[in-house]
């Protein structure tokens, strides 16, 4: 498989990932960065696959969901998993994709199902009863805060880095997953999470660690031989240049200091 930044004029592309193939169309119109393949999710697919840090059973969800590769990669690992992302992306392509792609996962795959999940919506205004939304702008949602049924142990975002004005958005969602979670389990097991970006604006990133910090969340970054062994390991035969920029970051949220910030 090509790397997505040599694949932009294909709107199908074939995804090959352990034993199957997922056939995923994208839309490279400038409409969304979301509906096109970047590749962050490439990166993040294989790390996750081949480094050992998925379990099958895991409940994951993704921010920003993309085309659904790293959706259809959890599942096919075993883990339930929830992608999420904005109605006009739900709509072009990742609906459609985990869809038409379900039949390919493997024996002992997990559940993925589609959300729409805007980041701008305030925490307390979230569904998790409702088919097809847990916070949305179009809608009339929840008039307390719902609590989580069923705590994440995995929380995975790739190429949703890139926006200064949608840091703390972004990181206000994490953090409520994380505190929902952790209520849920009425214990202080909180979800690993792993998020992978391209390095373009250093400025952006930069500042999305230093919020982090006061979020409470815990930023370590992977060794880049790590990832190199996984995507050798994932049969991706690219050149180092290829996925140049590329990080992929491990956030842990830590409950007391959060409480205490």
């Amino acid at each position: 498989m090509l790397p997505a930044s040599h694949s932009k004029h294909s709107k199908l592309l074939l995804c090959p990932f352990a034993s199957t193939v997922f056939r995923l169309v994208q839309s490279d119109d400038g409409v969304s960065n979301g509906t096109a393949l970047w590749l962050g999710a490439q990166c993040l697919s294989a790390y996750l696959a081949y480094a050992g840090v998925v379990k099958p059973g895991m409940r994951a969800l993704e921010l920003g969901g993309g085309i659904g590769l790293s959706a259809l990669c959890l599942a096919n690992l075993g883990c339930t998993t929830i992608t999420t992302d904005l109605p006009v992306v739900i709509s072009t392509c990742l609906a459609r994709n985990i869809e038409n792609n379900v039949s390919q996962l493997g024996p002992g795959s997990g559940a993925v199902c589609v959300r729409e999940l805007d980041w701008t919506v305030p925490p307390e205004r979230w569904l998790w009863d409702h088919p097809t939304i847990i916070a949305s702008q179009t809608c009339s949602l929840a008039v307390h805060q719902q609590q989580l049924a069923h705590p994440f142990d995995l929380i995975i975002s790739a190429d949703t880095i890139y926006d200064m004005a949608l840091v703390t958005p972004f990181l206000r969602t994490l953090h409520a997953l994380c505190t929902l979670s952790v209520a849920a389990l009425s214990s202080s097991r909180v979800p690993v999470i792993y998020l992978c970006l391209e390095r373009r604006d250093s400025a952006v990133i930069d500042r999305t660690f230093d919020e982090a910090s006061t979020w409470g969340f815990t930023a370590t970054r992977i060794a880049p031989r790590k990832l190199s062994k996984a995507l050798v390991k994932s049969g991706l035969k690219w050149d180092r240049e290829d996925w140049d920029g590329v990080e992929i970051w491990k956030l842990i949220f830590e409950v007391n200091r959060a409480q205490n910030s």
